[in-house]
C-alpha cells in the first residue's frame, strides 16, 4: 500500500478485513507492506505536494515485489479532477515496471467507483470527513463517472490525524442526517482515513441499503485483482460474494 504519512486507518482496517476472511477461506493468507507520503492536513496544497511523492513511494514498494499495489488516499486523487485515478494508477505501474516489478495497481478512488458499479447503483449518498469544498470535488468526481450523488454530509475535520480518531460508532447516527429517499447505496466513508469498518454492517442493516466505504471497496478490488472471491464476513453487501453486475 501507498498511504499518507498521517494515515492510521488503512493499515488496520484492510488487514482486519482480510483476517476476517480467513474464517471462510483459511487457505488464503496475506502480508502487508507500506510506503508513506508526507501529508498532515487535508488541504489542496498538501494533497498536491503528497501526490508529487508517488514515484518515490512506488519505487520503494517495487523492491518488495508485491502481488498487488493499492494507493490509498481517495481525496488526494479526486481533488486533481475527474478521471485522475487512471493517471495515478498509470504512474505507479510505470514506476514498478522501471524496476522490473509487475503487479496490478489500484487506487481507493477508482475502487470506490468500481464498488458502486459492482452493486449496480446509479444514485448514492456519501459521508465524508472533509471540509465542504473538498467534499464538492469528491461529489463532482463521482458524478463525472456517471453516478448521481443525491446527498452528501461533510463532517469538516481538516486535520488528518483527527480524522483517524473519529469514533466509527458515530457513523451509526451520522447517516440518518442524509436524505436516502432516492439512493441505491450509501457510501458510509468516502475516505480511507475515517474509521468505519465496525459500523458498515450495522448501518446497512438499519438503512436497508447496500453500504460500502473507500476501504471496503479497496478490499473488493484487491481480492478481484488477485482472482479471489470478494468475501469478507460482516463487511457489507459488496464483500458478501460474487456480484452480478
Amino acid at each position: 500500500m501507498i498511504v499518507p504519512s498521517s494515515n492510521l486507518t488503512m493499515e488496520t482496517e484492510l488487514p482486519r478485513m482480510l483476517r476476517e476472511r480467513e474464517s471462510v477461506a483459511p487457505q488464503d493468507r496475506f502480508v502487508f507492506h507500506s510506503s508513506r507520503m508526507r501529508m498532515k492536513h487535508v488541504t489542496p496544497e498538501q494533497l498536491k505536494a503528497m501526490n508529487a511523492q508517488t514515484e518515490r513511494a512506488a519505487l520503494e514498494l517495487a523492491d518488495a515485489r508485491p502481488d498487488v499495489v493499492a494507493t490509498a488516499c481517495l481525496v488526494a486523487i479526486m481533488a486533481q479532477g475527474p478521471g485522475h485515478h487512471c493517471v495515478a494508477e498509470g504512474e505507479i505501474s510505470a514506476a514498478l515496471r522501471s524496476e522490473g516489478a509487475s503487479a496490478p495497481v489500484i487506487s481507493s478512488a477508482g475502487a470506490l467507483l468500481d464498488g458502486i458499479k459492482a452493486l449496480g447503483a446509479s444514485r448514492v449518498a456519501i459521508v465524508t470527513p472533509y471540509m465542504k469544498p473538498l467534499t464538492r470535488l469528491v461529489v463532482d468526481y463521482i458524478e463525472d463517472a456517471g453516478v448521481e450523488v443525491v446527498d452528501a454530509l461533510s463532517l469538516e475535520v481538516p486535520d488528518n490525524l483527527a480524522v483517524a480518531r473519529l469514533d466509527p460508532a458515530a457513523l451509526r447516527e451520522h447517516w440518518k442526517r442524509l436524505d436516502l429517499g432516492r439512493a441505491d447505496a450509501l457510501v458510509l466513508s468516502a475516505c480511507v482515513q475515517m474509521p468505519s469498518l465496525t459500523s458498515v454492517q450495522a448501518v446497512e442493516d438499519a438503512a436497508g441499503l447496500p453500504v460500502l466505504t473507500a476501504a471496503t471497496a479497496t478490499a473488493y478490488r484487491i481480492l478481484t485483482e488477485l482472482n479471489l472471491p470478494p468475501v469478507v464476513p460482516g463487511a457489507g453487501s459488496l464483500l458478501r460474494g460474487p456480484i452480478a453486475a
